[in-house]
């Protein structure tokens, strides 16, 4: 939960310093690391809630706030961060139907990973 916490604020915190985006053309030099971090929530969503997390929607939402702050609504950016969040859900939800440990393995490596995305972001493109 903390992990989680710390991630989210990690990422607002750096996305709150840098401008937005407002043409594709001129992507910002963290965008893979997003792409990245997209996916890995998506996996969350459907992961955590197979293992009975109780987590509901909040990987979802945290997501939802990640676009909305970096992503303008209509932009190739903005498809692109969903695309990742989708294929991240959809890739474990053909592997896995019930929880495994090997999902709360992926779980706990995946909530390591993200965190430390957010921490990487943050200290580069944060001001």
């Amino acid at each position: 939960m903390f992990r989680r916490a710390l991630t989210i604020w990690l990422v607002t915190l750096a996305l709150a310093g840098s401008p937005a985006r407002a043409l594709d053309a001129n992507p910002a030099p963290f965008d893979g690391d997003l792409a990245r971090l997209a996916e890995i929530l998506g996996a969350l969503h459907y992961l955590r809630d197979i293992c009975g997390a109780r987590d509901g929607q909040k990987w979802r939402i945290e997501m939802q706030a990640l676009i909305d702050t970096e992503a303008p609504a209509g932009s190739e950016r903005r498809r692109s961060l969903s695309t990742s969040f989708n294929r991240g859900y959809r890739g474990f939800q053909q592997t896995y139907r019930t929880c495994t440990p090997a999902a709360d393995v992926v779980i706990r490596r995946y909530l390591e990973e993200g965190a430390k995305i957010a921490r990487e972001i943050a200290a580069r493109y944060s001001n």
